[in-house]
């Protein structure tokens, strides 16, 4: 990676992908933005970019590195996959890139009991990294199994079929309302159909929601 390629990446700002640090003055929260990524499209990290876009840079890489690769190693769980680039901007300041892949072993957790008490796991949305659902987590851990989903495609999924295609998304609450299914019914219905490539679901901080595979939002 090259200066060039650092400026083309971070021009148009914080995004899905994106995500800028100016220094690593706490590795211990910063790694929920690399599993988010790990768990999510993947991304990259810049430690040295401001949150306007503006390149800082840091002085001494090699600390900022050592600092958050000790965190990784300690709070994330399973490990995943990234790469590591020093940016040198002057003779005294460099920008750091962490580089994270999608991931195939889903779900990666941030375990730190002081902050988070107990186990979470991240994904990405638009620029931020929140804490995934208990739902969305479950997909995460299935769809890393690739294994094959069947599902009885009943009236409730055909009323549920119907009430997408007038209406662009669903959350649990709404299927189990229109349905007469329990709360646990109706996620599992939604879940099984996420498997089976039927829907997508789309993580939100107060309650996911579910569109048709493939249908854009408007």
């Amino acid at each position: 990676m090259q200066l060039s390629d650092v400026k083309r990446l971070i021009r148009h700002g914080e995004n899905a992908t994106i995500e800028f640090k100016a220094k690593m003055r706490h590795p211990e929260k910063v790694v929920k933005e690399l599993v988010a990524f790990a768990n999510t499209a993947g991304g990259h990290l810049f430690i040295g970019v401001h949150d306007d876009g503006s390149l800082a840079g840091v002085k001494y890489p090699e600390d900022e590195i050592f600092a958050l690769d000790r965190a990784i190693e300690k709070y994330c769980k399973p490990a995943f996959e990234y790469t590591v680039h020093i940016i040198d901007l002057t003779e005294d300041s460099s920008v750091v890139v962490y580089e994270v892949p999608a991931s195939d072993n889903k779900a990666h957790c941030v375990v730190n009991n002081e902050l988070l008490h107990g186990r979470q796991a991240f994904v990405r949305v638009a620029d931020r990294s929140i804490k995934a659902s208990k739902h969305v987590k479950e997909i995460l851990d299935r769809q890393s199994k690739n294994k094959s989903i069947q599902f009885n495609f009943g009236d409730k999924e055909k009323l549920l079929m119907t009430y997408l295609e007038n209406n662009e998304t669903i959350t649990v609450n709404e299927f189990k309302k229109i349905s007469g299914r329990n709360y646990y019914q109706a996620s599992r219905t939604l879940i099984l159909m996420v498997l089976a490539n039927v829907l997508e679901i789309h993580p939100h901080e107060k309650e996911d929601f579910y569109t048709l595979k493939g249908v854009g939002l408007g």
